[in-house]
């Protein structure tokens, strides 16, 4: 990346990969704009991050299931004098009780969260990033995106797959600007976003060990990524093999879900 020290901002930042990836961008030395709905979090993780790595690390706080949110968190950073040359758009939760059994404003915010939030925050940002010549947006999107759909969380994963395609496409529009692009597909993943969405139990005895992978080393992997301007990854060997698996699937076959959860895979 250089030396310079540039400033990344990093949405769903108080707990799990978002806060990985600002453990990894500031031990990379890079000042940092930390923002979700908790404040507490924020600030602890802020103020450990400035004090273990000499970074800048401030603290924005937004809803970003709230109409009109980006906009505002933009105008926040700029009334504030922060400038942003990396976007890193990972907040994001699922409703694992169906289509019909999830409320409607839990959709519609799951659609602003984690699909209208970082096209809207890209479009804001990236015409500064491409005039300075230099820029990163990581866009943390999943293999669910990459697998069968699934029921439950019904549209966890078609948001998912736009994400993906978005920055394929993004990343093609980048080319020769400085501005790197690249969606970030973990798998399971040892975060509190299985606890949040009442599906740890579920999960944790569905998958083997082996299939679940640490947020830190996800963060890393996903960072690593963008430096090599790749526009997609999905960490670790059992994903990889999961994802090329998902790709090549013919529609015969699906996922057969038990309570919203894959437990294997047959034939329909």
């Amino acid at each position: 990346m250089g030396e310079t020290r540039r400033t990344i901002l990093i949405t769903g930042a108080s707990a799990g990969i978002g806060a990985a990836l600002a453990r990894e961008c500031a031990g990379r030395g890079h000042d940092l704009i930390l923002t979700a709905r908790r404040e507490g979090p924020l600030q602890a993780l802020a103020d450990d991050l400035a004090a273990k790595h000499g970074v800048t690390a401030s603290v924005v706080v937004a809803d970003l299931a709230e109409p009109g949110a980006p906009a505002a968190l933009v105008e926040a950073m700029k009334t504030r004098g922060l400038r942003v040359d990396g976007l890193i758009n990972n907040a994001g939760f699922s409703r694992t009780t169906g289509f019909l059994a999830t409320e409607p404003d839990d959709h519609a915010a799951m659609i602003r969260v984690m699909l209208t939030a970082p096209v809207e925050l890209s479009r804001l940002l990236l015409p500064g990033m491409v005039e300075r010549g230099w820029g990163r947006v990581l866009n943390v999107a999943s293999l669910a995106g990459q697998m069968p759909a699934t029921g439950g969380d019904t549209l966890y994963g078609p948001i998912k797959s736009f994400l993906i395609k978005a920055s394929q496409g993004l990343w093609l529009e980048m080319q020769g600007t400085g501005v790197h692009v690249t969606a970030l597909c973990p798998g399971y993943t040892y975060t509190e976003f299985h606890d949040v969405n009442g599906s740890r139990e579920q999960v944790s005895s569905a998958y083997p060990k082996w299939m679940w992978m640490e947020a830190d080393r996800v963060a890393r992997i996903g960072w690593e990524a963008v430096e090599a301007n790749r526009p997609r990854v999905t960490p670790g060997f059992a994903n990889n093999v999961l994802a090329a698996l998902g790709g090549m699937l013919p529609d015969a076959l699906a996922l057969k879900m038990v309570g919203g959860h894959a437990k294997r895979l047959d034939r329909l």
